[in-house]
């Protein structure tokens, strides 16, 4: 394998984001060990392995891919793990805020975790849907072994949305263990997909809502948090979300939003330090 760095401005709050990375950890397509995580990445010349490792000033990534793939792969990367944050601004901001300022001081140059394919983000996000963390990583792990395909040692490619088109919502239920209603949703996702329903981080911010909440099955919640994770959409919200109602001490996702507008236009840096603060008491 071979090995680049990609730079960042540090401050890097590591932990939280590894934090982040192993607790999502899908069986086959994943695996982090001692602060190295390796994940199958789809590329358009077709998946391969990549492990990704964090120095005081960078990301090194040890992969395969060729000269060719290596500039799609960086941007990948680079996104996924927010690795062009502009910290410093985002922290000026929340410098005086009377919530935010704390978890800032406590965990400067906290990234937001991205996506390297919305497809599969979209997909273990509806399967993760009122469930624990633990149930959805089993769900995850079921789903990748049942239609993945192998591509190094016993590690498997998320498949891609024809592949889960094409089967039944039986099919999918039985394998994954979901109820009839979430495999229906997984089957509506995957034929929205294989027809054109733009996944990528650059769809149309409006279109790409509007299209999510027209799939039985998806509401606002996962409308939001696709926002920010496959959009990379630094304003995004996710007001409806129990663990950060929690955070903030409210009870309603109207009260949540009203309190976000003082946050614009960093409200999912904002997210990110109130999961993270949940996530670390």
């Amino acid at each position: 394998m071979s090995a680049v760095t990609l730079r960042f401005q540090a401050p890097y709050a590591v932990e939280p984001l590894t934090g982040a990375l192993r607790a999502h950890c899908v069986a086959g397509l994943e695996r982090h060990d001692d602060g190295v995580h390796t994940r199958v990445v789809p590329l358009p010349s077709g998946p391969v392995v990549v492990s990704v490792s964090w120095t005081d000033d960078g990301v090194v990534v040890d992969s395969d891919v060729p000269v060719a793939g290596s500039a799609v792969l960086e941007v990948i990367v680079r996104r996924w793990l927010d690795l062009d944050a502009d910290h410093t601004a985002v922290e000026a901001a929340f410098g005086s805020d009377e919530l935010l300022a704390p978890l800032v001081a406590a965990r400067p140059g906290l990234r937001v975790l991205g996506s390297v394919d919305g497809f599969e983000t979209a997909v273990l996000t509806v399967l993760g849907q009122q469930v624990s963390l633990g149930a959805a990583r089993t769900f995850g792990g079921r789903f990748v072994s049942a239609f993945g395909a192998p591509v190094q040692g016993d590690f498997l490619a998320f498949p891609d949305p024809d592949v889960v088109a094409a089967q039944s919502t039986e099919g999918i239920q039985k394998a994954v263990g979901l109820t009839t209603a979430r495999a229906r949703t997984v089957h509506t996702l995957a034929t929205a997909a294989a027809n054109g329903l733009d996944l990528s981080w650059n769809a149309d911010p409006v279109q790409f809502r509007r299209e999510l909440l027209a799939l039985k099955g998806i509401g606002p919640w996962t409308a939001d948090y696709l926002t920010v994770r496959i959009l990379g959409d630094r304003d995004a919200f996710v007001p409806d979300d129990l663990v950060l109602k929690r955070a903030l001490g409210v009870s309603t996702a109207k009260e949540a939003a009203a309190l976000s507008e003082r946050w614009r236009p960093w409200r999912a840096y904002a997210l990110f330090h109130l999961w993270t603060k949940e996530a670390f008491l």
